[in-house]
């Protein structure tokens, strides 16, 4: 029998793309934090890893849409470049995440399977009543990606910038993030890089 924080989860995503451009948006993991602020609040590279990116370290803060937020960090342990990879994540999480990208006719459906151990505090010790609400924040978090990476894609086809800045904003964090973000965003479309 699994232990109360355990959790085992499988999402589905179908974007409209290629797979080498899906694969170079995920792969690019510090812009995580500019194309999908709703979950991804901090990122920091610990180790570049290898020219596959195998043994990649990075420190991450992320939430969903509950007012708490996550430390953990990953390596990635599996390159099948461009059709996937897998991390072994630890911290407040410890487990293994796998994504698996195909390519169908003009869309790219994305597999994500995500087997973890929840260690952080409050999980271990409110998985056994509060599973069915940690699971929908997860769901949550991944319907948020999946919306985020098709504005993302659809800037990067955009025939001009005019065209790039009428596609609407990532979405942002839930409460207490989501001024500083709103803050970030305003600043950043005032001094486009």
């Amino acid at each position: 029998m699994a232990a109360s924080n355990e959790y085992y989860f499988t999402s589905e995503w179908r974007v409209k793309g290629n797979v080498k451009e899906v694969a170079d948006v995920l792969n690019d993991l510090l812009a995580l934090v500019d194309w999908w602020p709703s979950v991804y609040l901090e990122i920091k590279e610990l180790s570049p890893g290898d020219k596959d990116g195998i043994g990649r370290r990075v420190e991450l803060v992320t939430k969903g849409w509950l007012p708490y937020t996550i430390k953990w960090q990953f390596s990635v342990t599996e390159s099948r470049y461009p059709y996937g990879s897998t991390i072994h994540a630890y911290g407040d999480f410890d487990g293994v995440g796998n994504w698996f990208f195909k390519q169908d006719g003009d869309l790219v459906v994305m597999t994500y399977d995500w087997r973890i151990k929840a260690e952080k505090p409050l999980f271990r010790t409110f998985s056994f009543m509060l599973k069915p609400i940690f699971s929908a924040n997860h769901r949550w978090a991944m319907a948020r990606g999946e919306e985020s990476l098709r504005l993302e894609l659809a800037r990067r086809h955009a025939a001009s910038s005019a065209e790039a800045t009428k596609i609407p904003p990532p979405p942002a964090p839930t409460f207490p993030h989501r001024r500083p973000y709103m803050k970030r965003y305003a600043q950043a479309k005032l001094n486009p890089s």
